[in-house]
């Protein structure tokens, strides 16, 4: 997939967002979810599309549901965001002593 503009802007909060809306299938909801308004949440994921160059949702009236993009992109958000919570539980286990090299 090309990146219109590369991933320079792009934080984990973003992709955040964007799960929360798929798995709400709301950005209503997904609002509440993550604790920011509503057309805030909306201004971020219009903000992910662009950046990303790919439409993540279709939009019919009041209901959204993913593209097929947005169904990988959602995947690949769910494993960043894994690995980005495994990195913070790694690095407490090393601040902790309990991971490492011993010297």
């Amino acid at each position: 997939m090309l990146l219109k503009h590369g991933l320079d802007g792009m934080e984990l909060r973003h992709l955040r967002y964007f799960v929360s809306v798929a798995e709400e299938a709301s950005v209503s909801k997904a609002a509440l979810r993550v604790n920011i308004s509503q057309p805030a949440l909306s201004r971020q994921i219009r903000d992910l599309e662009t950046e990303l160059g790919v439409r993540l949702f279709d939009r019919v009236g009041r209901r959204i549901q993913l593209t097929s993009g947005g169904e990988d992109i959602l995947r690949e958000s769910r494993d960043v965001l894994a690995r980005a919570a495994s990195l913070v539980d790694r690095a407490r286990s090393l601040v902790g002593g309990m991971a490492g090299i011993l010297r």
